[in-house]
């Protein structure tokens, strides 16, 4: 396992490399899939890399990626070790010059995730972790915060591409603003768990696509976050891929975030 998140951080800063560089050069190609979600030519090339790589080195292996292989059937499911890639977290960042975007990274097998690596190479910050074997970023053990109230915590969260339904978001929102010190809505859901991971914030809430978390949930709760989500999880859900109403937060202010978002749904 020490091998393969090796490989895995190699394949992160390589495809760090080239994402930096796409960003600096002139006149960044843009498209919209489903006519409201951001891609760039950073990230398919970015997902060719990270594809190509995997398949020299693992071809047995599958891959689910946002760009390339969106569709692959439950990963919780499959015989077969799989790779859970998104190529730029926080694509919207990237294309407007901001540095908060990360490549992330995932490792399943058996119907568990058991390697995550979230870098951004914009920072040079490089979150990982073995399952079981704690958290690190570039390479020092990290762990959450030691808040322990809710009115003194910084909550970070994040919004869809669809501008539809938003009722029930503005209610979560109210209600977790009204409790807390502050929110943030940094633009990416994989940074923003690591940060939480690190102390940085004190907890997250968001829907999610299984990419966007898959690497990161992991560093959360290998650094001592408590993870699960404020609705019922679906019958035969597993809670380290369902990705709906997410919720990870230090322990003692998992479960105030949580009921508070509850309420705000009732």
């Amino acid at each position: 396992m020490e091998k393969l998140l090796e490989f895995a951080r190699d394949l992160a800063r390589e495809a760090g490399r080239l994402i930096v560089k796409e960003q600096q050069r002139a006149g960044l190609n843009q498209e919209f899939k489903q006519g409201s979600e951001l891609v760039t030519q950073a990230d398919l090339k970015a997902d060719r890399l990270i594809c190509e790589r995997i398949g020299r080195e693992f071809p047995e292996h599958l891959i689910l990626s946002e760009e390339s292989s969106p569709d692959l059937a439950d990963v919780q499911q499959s015989p077969q070790p799989v790779w859970i890639i998104d190529p730029i977290d926080g694509t919207v960042n990237f294309a407007h010059g901001h540095s908060q975007s990360a490549v992330s990274i995932a490792w399943a097998e058996n119907g568990r995730i058991a390697l995550g690596v979230v870098y951004n190479p914009f920072t040079d910050e490089m979150f990982s972790a073995l399952r079981g074997q704690g958290a690190s970023l570039n390479g020092k053990s990290i762990s959450v915060s030691n808040e322990t109230e809710l009115s003194r915590a910084l909550i970070a969260t994040g919004f869809p591409y669809r501008k539809t339904g938003l009722k029930p978001l503005i209610q979560r929102l109210d209600a977790v603003l009204h409790n807390c010190a502050d929110i943030r809505r940094l633009g990416s859901a994989a940074l923003d768990i690591c940060w939480v991971a690190c102390g940085r914030l004190d907890g997250f809430y968001e829907t999610l696509s299984l990419w966007d978390f898959a690497a990161a949930g992991l560093i959360a709760r290998e650094a001592g976050a408590q993870y699960g989500h404020f609705s019922e999880l679906p019958q035969g859900a597993h809670p380290d891929f369902h990705n709906e109403d997410i919720v990870i937060a230090n322990p003692a202010l998992f479960k105030p975030l949580k009921a508070i978002l509850q309420t705000a749904d009732s």
